[in-house]
C-alpha cells in the first residue's frame, strides 16, 4: 500500500514531512513546498479522489490543499500528524467543494485505473483493492480504508480528522474490511 511511514537514514517520513511544513512557516521559500508535495501528492490526490470520485475535482482539491498549507504554515502546530493535518484541509476543501455542487459525482473508471496504473508504489493487488474500495464501499468506509491505506494512520487519528467516534470508524472499517474480503473471496471462487 502507498505508505508514509517508513523511515530513511533515522529520520521517518512524517519527521520530513513534518519539516518541511515547518520550513514553509519560516519561509524558506518554495523548495520546501515542492519537497512536501513531492511526498504527499499521491496520499493527498488518492483520498480526495475517494471522497469526490472525480479525477479533476480532486486534482482541484489537491493543489488548493497546496495552496492552503502555504498560507496556513505558520498556524500549523507540530504533534508528529502532519499528515493529520493536511488531511484535515483536504477533507474541508472536499466538503466545500461538494456542498458547491451539492452531488457526487461517478470517476470514469478509466481516469481512476490510469492513476492507479501511473502510480509506481501501488502493487497490482493494491490495484484490485483500491478499485473496489471506490466502487463497491459507501462513502465513509471507503474514506476511513483509504486514509488508514494511503498513510497508515490510525484510527484514532482518523477519528479526529473525520469527526467521527472512534467506535464508529472501527466499526465501519471493520464492516469495509469484511466487504472487501467477500468480494474477493467472491470473485475467487468465480476463478477457480
Amino acid at each position: 500500500m502507498i505508505c508514509l511511514t517508513s523511515t530513511i537514514s533515522g529520520i521517518s517520513e512524517m519527521e520530513r514531512v513534518d519539516r518541511c511544513i515547518s520550513d514553509i512557516a519560516k519561509n524558506s521559500g518554495t523548495q520546501a513546498l515542492e519537497e512536501l508535495y513531492n511526498r504527499t501528492k499521491d496520499a493527498v490526490y488518492g483520498y480526495a479522489l475517494s471522497i469526490l470520485k472525480n479525477t479533476h475535482d480532486a486534482e482541484d482539491v489537491l493543489h488548493d490543499c497546496y495552496i492552503c498549507v502555504w498560507n496556513s504554515a505558520r498556524d500549523y502546530t507540530s504533534e508528529g500528524k502532519p499528515m493529520a493535518w493536511m488531511f484535515s484541509i483536504a477533507r474541508n476543501l472536499c466538503l466545500m467543494r461538494i456542498r458547491g455542487r451539492n452531488r457526487f459525482s461517478d470517476a470514469p473508471e478509466e481516469d481512476w485505473m490510469q492513476y492507479l496504473e501511473a502510480n509506481d508504489s501501488v502493487s497490482v493487488d493494491d490495484r484490485i483493492v483500491l478499485e473496489r474500495c471506490l466502487t463497491e464501499l459507501s462513502d465513509d468506509e471507503r474514506e476511513i480504508i483509504m486514509l488508514h491505506a494511503l498513510t497508515g494512520l490510525k484510527h484514532r487519528e482518523i477519528a479526529e480528522i473525520t469527526e467521527r467516534p472512534l467506535s464508529t470508524v472501527l466499526s465501519k472499517y471493520r464492516r469495509a474490511l469484511k466487504k472487501l474480503r467477500g468480494l474477493l473471496d467472491e470473485e475467487d471462487g468465480n476463478n477457480g
